[in-house]
């Protein structure tokens, strides 16, 4: 050792007193990750301790890329529109769509332009996932070997699918590749997107605490789920979707927000009439003028078949009202969106940091929100459902719904509502809030707000059941304490049936005597006319009604999915003719007894919750463990929602989407008290204890106490450690 210290001494006093040598890159990101501490609970959960902000971003990402660094990249493909670097051809279309708005040397001007402190965030982020790939030289990424500050801009908004994604991909090929097929891009079956939110104020509280229900329905595993501290007034925990350094849903000390997906019409639609010039060269139409056409030429490299990649560029357009994504009718058509992505970050970041109502919504004021319902709580008892707040002012006489004539100036944005003119709901006399991807007039209770008071662009999705249940169900209860909460997120009514089956019952009782179908549904309808509608594992009238009512909803709709999917799928349910409902339930019958030997079949027999592998698109076998799982889809009007089919292959139902991560929190003077589960577990790694940990517990609707304080958090942890470090379990 004394010749070591020897040699390093002569080292330094041979050296120049003037040479100081740069720290590398990787003793560089080892300084950072010193100034932060990852501690494990027992459900394998991250609780992140930075000195600052940007300490806590580079911790939390870090622990995001060892729980499932494969959807941390995944997401940044997507959202970088590299994805075709990875997957080939059949993600060609897909970059294309998303870099008609993410342009690289533009997002890499956004980020120079930030403040500071967003800065600092942004390299924090890039340095924790650098710093896991060099600490993990096992892991091979398929194609981002190394992440850049500004990539963090490309995806400032954690919601499953940004305003992008309603572009038809189908549409956008057949618009810019002339042997492009034109292809129906709705899938057969629309399982629900969106979620539930309520907040409880504590006039309904049973101990004047207020409370926040979280429960975002998405794909399984799209969130991690994360605690942030930081010496600079940081702690919030709750779902992060995968690569994002801020807590998309949850809770800090003293405030909670949960995001609902919106109905709200902020994403417009232009029919463009293109012109020529004075020079001869291509404009379009806009009033008086003819203004030149920008042309975009967007190129992407394509993994091909033997591994290497090739070089495409397609030129697209673009105009004032956005870029032309598709034509119809002869018409093309341009799509506006947000496309405020250093806003949408800062606003997402701050406001896990809002303490109270009044902070907030001044982060709201930004304005940067463009797609997201929020019900809100905070320890001061204040409880309210906000609108999105980026919603563009235009003309009421225009109906925005469908496309408007991009050449008249009238119809065109003219700036941004205030926030005081949207449909907001704060602290209303019924003691509660909530949004379950419906309008929000109801919010507080029937009637809470008059439609006709706002523009009608600022909902177009309406009612759906899941309407009617959280109203009965809020209504109906006197004081809820947090336990009451949780049972009204796992309440087994389904009111969708309570509409849906009076007029089947109607038309078997019409039917003449001589009729043959008398005798063979005779016992299906007795099944369902004894059945109470509410859902449990050994229900088999639940599953013979969710079999018939999936066969009307096709018939009902078909191709045809209009933003009010739900309302105008009931309405056409409900009217369709006795012999249409009867033909139906005998082919729900057929069905079953096909797939399953019989037509009575408990529905946690075929209703199943698996998880295989760590794919992001899982592959399902009924010959391999699974687990029943109790709730059907949100279609129904349960709130506790589980998206499952078959699969080619399987008889059984598997779950993909619908309750992900579901938290109950009370906000009480001694800080956060709450209870939460996540689909399966943490961990995308099968060999990982925490892969499917609360499976069983997901399945149960058994909320599991959150460690959330200091002391908690010691008292519980499992592991403890520096990014970069052996990690040791206790």
């Amino acid at each position: 050792m004394k010749i070591w210290l020897g040699l390093i001494s002569a080292a330094l006093l041979a050296a120049p007193a003037t040479t100081k040598m740069a720290p590398s890159e990787p003793e560089r990101l080892a300084a950072r990750a010193a100034n932060v501490t990852i501690i494990r609970d027992p459900l394998g959960i991250a609780h992140v301790r930075g000195g600052t902000d940007a300490d806590a971003v580079f911790g939390m990402i870090y622990a995001q890329a060892e729980d499932d660094f494969n959807r941390v990249e995944t997401n940044y493909l997507a959202s970088l529109g590299r994805l075709a670097e990875a997957e080939g051809e059949k993600a060609l279309w897909k970059d294309v769509r998303q870099r008609l708005w993410i342009d690289h040397d533009a997002l890499r001007a956004k980020y120079r332009s930030s403040p500071q402190w967003l800065r600092k965030l942004m390299d924090a982020w890039a340095d924790g996932l650098n710093y896991y790939l060099v600490t993990h030289p096992e892991v091979k990424p398929r194609v981002l070997t190394h992440f850049e500050p500004w990539m963090a801009l490309s995806f400032s908004e954690g919601s499953i699918g940004g305003d992008i994604e309603y572009v038809d991909v189908a549409a956008l090929e057949a618009l810019y590749d002339d042997g492009a097929a034109r292809r129906a891009s709705i899938m057969p079956w629309g399982e629900p997107a969106g979620s539930n939110g309520i907040a409880i104020g504590p006039t309904r509280s049973a101990s004047g605490n207020p409370l926040l229900l979280i429960n975002p329905h998405t794909s399984f595993f799209f969130r991690d789920v994360v605690q942030m501290t930081s010496g600079e007034g940081l702690n919030a925990y709750g779902a992060v979707t995968w690569g994002q350094f801020f807590i998309y849903q949850g809770f800090n000390e003293k405030a909670g927000w949960m995001h609902t997906s919106s109905g709200l019409d902020n994403r417009d639609e232009f029919a463009v009439t293109f012109a020529r010039m004075a020079n001869g060269k291509l404009g379009y139409r806009y009033g008086s003028d003819v203004r030149p056409v920008g042309l975009n030429p967007i190129t992407l490299r394509v993994r091909q078949p033997d591994g290497t990649l090739a070089t495409r560029t397609i030129t697209t357009f673009r105009t004032m009202h956005g870029p032309i994504v598709r034509s119809e009718n002869g018409r093309f058509i341009a799509f506006a969106i947000m496309d405020e992505p250093a806003k949408a970050l800062e606003q997402s970041f701050r406001r896990t940091k809002a303490t109270s109502l009044k902070q907030f919504m001044e982060v709201s004021a930004l304005r940067a929100n463009s797609s997201n319902n929020t019900l809100f709580a905070d320890s001061s008892g204040n409880f309210a459902y906000l609108h999105p707040q980026f919603v563009p002012l235009r003309d009421h006489r225009f109906k925005y719904r469908g496309v408007v004539d991009g050449s008249d100036p009238r119809t065109g944005w003219r700036g941004l509502h205030d926030i005081d003119s949207l449909p907001n709901v704060i602290n209303p006399k019924s003691g509660f809030v909530f949004n379950v991807n419906d309008a929000p007039w109801p919010a507080a209770g029937k009637g809470t707000l008059d439609p006709r008071r706002f523009p009608a662009y600022m909902d177009q999705w309406g009612w759906n059941p899941r309407t009617d249940h959280a109203l009965a169900v809020l209504s109906g209860q006197g004081k809820f304490t947090a336990e009451d909460l949780r049972a009204a997120a796992y309440d087994t009514a389904n009111p969708g049936f309570d509409r849906l089956l009076p007029p089947l019952f109607a038309a078997y009782a019409a039917l003449p005597r001589s009729d043959s179908r008398r005798r063979s549904l005779q016992g299906p309808i007795t099944l369902l006319k004894n059945w109470d509608r509410r859902w449990r594992k050994d229900s088999e009238a639940l599953s013979l009604a969710v079999n018939w009512a999936e066969i009307m909803w096709e018939k009902a709709l078909g191709t045809d999915r209009p933003p009010n999917d739900e309302e105008v799928g009931y309405g056409r349910m409900i009217a369709a003719p006795a012999n249409v409902q009867l033909e139906t339930l005998t082919e729900a019958v057929a069905k079953m007894r096909d797939l399953y030997g019989d037509w009575r079949v408990k529905w946690g027999d075929i209703n199943r919750f698996q998880r295989n592998d760590g794919s992001i698109t899982q592959t399902f076998d009924d010959k391999k463990p699974s687990i029943a799982v109790g709730f059907p889809s949100a279609r129904w009007g349960t709130l506790a929602s589980f998206g499952a089919q078959t699969y080619p292959g399987t008889k059984k139902r598997y779950g993909t989407s619908g309750n992900s991560f579901v938290a109950v929190v009370e906000f009480t003077p001694t800080g956060p008290k709450a209870m939460a589960v996540t689909a399966g577990g943490v961990n995308g790694d099968p060999a990982s204890p925490h892969f499917t940990d609360q499976a069983q517990a997901y399945a149960d609707g058994r909320l599991l106490p959150v460690p959330f304080d200091a002391r908690e958090i010691a008292a519980q942890a499992v592991e403890a450690y520096r990014p970069g470090e052996a990690r040791r379990t206790r």
